[in-house]
């Protein structure tokens, strides 16, 4: 086969594909059932993001430079595909939407929304599975390198820029989510970030030391906007055609500061997880609690403590606790090898219940 005797192109209509029952991505109990491609494609429906790669493939075409890798079978003359088994599966959906098990409405809003449907697929045609996996080796765990979220959001800046200058931030977004197979709320995120991200920049980082375009952890940004308090106290508003017209500058470089500049010990005021994230989008929306930790100095922690989020918080841990015990009282009798630590457990149990109990009091005491 080709010149080197191991592989060779072939544009291949979609009818002599199919799915690989033993593709490692699929999970174990899965692949021991000997999957139909019907119940490979359920799993990667619901597992894999599916509708969005239809969303882009139906958009755009099939990109000639995302071959399949796939190998003969003389069992049933058709080509098992090693590489590329959410393509063709988006490609085999979009021709025949049937297919579909689960996630129907979601298949059939793309099959509304595109036109393209490809039926020849470029391959190349290996002559075992083994010079595939020789390959794959390479690419999923040395290989490419995935680019950074920002070098992403650079990207989709250039596309809104050359291809959607005259459409607003939504309609931008929406057909580029189109094109790259991601979700619209995302992708504008993302566009609204890099532009609040280049104004950070412009004001060289608010000089903050060590912070730069290669210290930056774009992700801060995009998942901060996905908090409702957060965006106001920045001052983006999505349901605008500008969502930056009333951006507030001086909150803006709070933000920056409560993230990135590092104290005497080396820490920030504020790490970008989704935990502290959490806190400070409940601290905004608290007066008190926002000047505690702006102007007072509070810790995050401190300052959470005033919004009274604390108090769900314990009264949760409290009745989830219970509801294990009660849980555990129901299956004390059909449990027939007890662990050997259980008495010292429950008694751990009754001393801890004792001393809430008794800090609660001193507490209501104290009040």
């Amino acid at each position: 086969m080709g010149t080197n005797n191991k592989y060779e192109f072939k544009e291949i209509n979609i009818s002599k594909l199919k799915l690989d029952d033993q593709n490692p991505r699929i999970p174990k109990s899965i692949r021991d059932e000997s999957p139909s491609e019907i119940e490979l494609i359920e799993y990667m429906l619901l597992d894999a993001s599916l509708t969005e790669l239809m969303l882009a493939i139906g958009e755009n075409g099939y990109f000639p430079g995302e071959q399949l890798l796939v190998v003969f079978d003389p069992s049933d003359s058709k080509y098992r595909v090693i590489e590329g088994n959410r393509r063709l599966s988006a490609v085999k959906l979009l021709n025949n939407p049937e297919l579909a098990t689960v996630q129907k409405a979601k298949v059939q809003k793309v099959i509304k929304e595109t036109t393209e449907r490809p039926t020849e697929i470029p391959c190349l045609v290996f002559e075992s599975d083994d010079e595939i996996h020789k390959y794959l080796g390479y690419r999923h765990i040395t290989g490419i390198k995935e680019w950074r979220l920002l070098e992403k959001a650079r990207y989709m800046h250039n596309l809104k820029e050359t291809l959607f200058s005259d459409k607003s931030i939504s309609q931008a977004s929406r057909e580029i989510a189109k094109m790259i197979g991601s979700r619209m709320d995302y992708v504008r995120r993302v566009l609204v970030g890099y532009e609040v991200y280049r104004i950070i920049e412009d004001e060289n980082f608010y000089k903050i030391r060590d912070l730069n375009d290669t210290t930056f952890y774009f992700n801060y940004i995009v998942d901060s906007l996905n908090k409702t308090n957060i965006r106001t106290f920045i001052g983006i508003d999505f349901d605008t055609a500008q969502p930056l017209t009333d951006l507030n500058p001086d909150n803006l470089q709070k933000w920056t500061h409560w993230l990135f500049e590092k104290n005497d010990q080396n820490k920030t005021r504020l790490i970008g997880n989704s935990s502290d994230l959490n806190d400070l989008n409940a601290i905004l929306e608290n007066p008190e609690a926002l000047e505690a930790f702006d102007k007072k100095g509070y810790t995050l922690e401190r300052a959470k403590e005033l919004t009274g989020e604390l108090d769900k918080v314990f009264m949760d841990f409290v009745i989830n606790a219970y509801r294990n015990l009660e849980k555990a009282d129901g299956m004390v009798i059909r449990v027939k090898n007890f662990y050997v630590d259980l008495d010292d457990d429950l008694r751990k149990i009754r001393l801890l219940t004792d001393k809430i109990k008794s800090t609660v009091k001193a507490v209501n005491e104290d009040e």
